[in-house]
């Protein structure tokens, strides 16, 4: 239930109105940012985000360009992906193996590898899971040969559709990841990539999960710290360089929530899982999703004048759901804010006020608020009328 308790305006003239709703129960909708910093991070970047809402529960230097060493790798997947999704590619598709792919990310270089031979044939399916699970950098080789030609060419093509997917920064000279001046994403980015990844590939995200995968006889595991501690972990991919340290990209479910976690520049193996470990507990322990308003909920009204009717409600457009401190969750404080009277004529889908939320550990957010119907204006002899009776009776209170 949402109470209101309303203040109004003593005079014709414009002034703030506010109306204070005391939230106590789940009423709510929208995708947000609330930055609610409240831990500190060893790791050179960090960002922490609720998948549903998109809110920033832990940002460190987000949107600083890194290195991000194998964790570029999904952005390769996604290139997959999609061409399986739209039918230009099969699973059961089989590419070739070029020397240069073999030289080039096979055991000889010191990378990750699915030890793919020379001159022989795989399968796209278990390219991808070279890719994905084993970190592979002769089967992202093969990939980029195979679909563009030369690595080269897939790397601009990489860097072109992600500009088209929301990726505002990153720029791929590579298909593997491996250090290449000029080759660097944001965590932002990538958090960005992770979340588009679970979105549109519902059916082939089920790969990041997976725990080991076997070619050529030999038996790799996937290296997601995540995986083997924390239940509801599901992906994505870690990666290492010198220059880069150590980082992961994250993702992992509790209850009703998804977090999805990116962390780089750790000194070791043991810190990124420490350090992947304690920032997801965090954020599942200290935040929740609460519901406000539904997409075109009236949530309250305002009053007009001079138009030909007295008040005119305030819808919000979108859904609004946010992500809050749980020691905010049960004693929110939101109001409606506007300069009212509001002078008619208004229009519906106006933007007429302001919708605030609040709370404790937790900084105010702004929403939009339109009419819901528009509000023509009084004739000459209304508007008469009506100036008559504010100077005999003033507004109503």
């Amino acid at each position: 239930m949402v109470h209101f308790r309303k203040s109004r305006p003593v005079s014709a003239l414009p002034t703030a109105l506010a109306l204070t709703l005391g939230l106590l129960a789940g009423v709510v909708p929208a995708v947000q940012e609330a930055q609610a910093q409240g831990i500190e991070s060893r790791a050179r970047e960090a960002l922490l985000v609720d998948f549903e809402t998109g809110s920033v529960l832990l940002d460190k230097n987000s949107d600083v360009l890194m290195p991000p060493s194998s964790m570029s790798k999904l952005m390769t997947s996604v290139m997959v992906f999609e061409r399986l999704k739209e039918g230009s590619l099969s699973l059961d598709e089989k590419f070739r193996v070029s020397e240069n792919a073999w030289r080039k990310g096979g055991a000889a270089s010191g990378g990750s590898t699915m030890f793919l031979e020379p001159f022989t044939e795989a399968r796209v399916e278990d390219l991808l899971r070279g890719i994905i699970v084993q970190s592979g950098n002769d089967a992202c080789v093969v990939v980029a040969e195979n679909l563009m030609g030369s690595e080269e060419a897939f790397a601009q093509a990489m860097t072109a559709r992600a500009r088209e997917i929301g990726l505002t920064k990153s720029v791929f000279l590579n298909a593997t990841g491996l250090p290449d001046e000029g080759h660097l994403m944001t965590p932002r980015d990538l958090a960005t990539l992770a979340r588009y990844i679970i979105n549109t590939f519902p059916e082939y995200y089920s790969l990041y999960s997976e725990m080991k995968f076997s070619y050529n006889g030999i038996n790799q595991s996937n290296r997601n710290p995540l995986l083997y501690t924390m239940r509801g972990a599901d992906g994505l991919k870690t990666g290492h360089t010198g220059v880069a340290g150590y980082g992961l990209t994250a993702s992992a479910v509790e209850g009703d929530r998804r977090q999805i976690l990116v962390i780089n520049g750790l000194e070791s193996v043991k810190a990124r899982s420490e350090e992947a470990q304690r920032l997801m507990d965090w954020g599942f322990r200290n935040f929740e999703n609460r519901r406000l308003f539904t997409a075109g909920e009236t949530v309250s009204t305002a009053e007009v004048w001079l138009g030909q009717a007295e008040t005119v409600g305030l819808l919000i457009e979108g859904d609004l759901k946010l992500t809050v401190p749980r020691r905010a969750a049960q004693n929110l404080e939101v109001k409606v804010v506007y300069n009212g009277p509001m002078a008619a004529p208004i229009a519906k889908g106006q933007q007429i006020a302001t919708l605030k939320v609040g709370g404790t550990d937790m900084q105010t957010l702004e929403f939009p608020l339109v009419a819901a119907e528009d509000v023509p204006r009084l004739g000459f002899v209304g508007r008469i009328g009506a100036a008559m009776r504010h100077l005999v009776f003033g507004f109503a209170s």
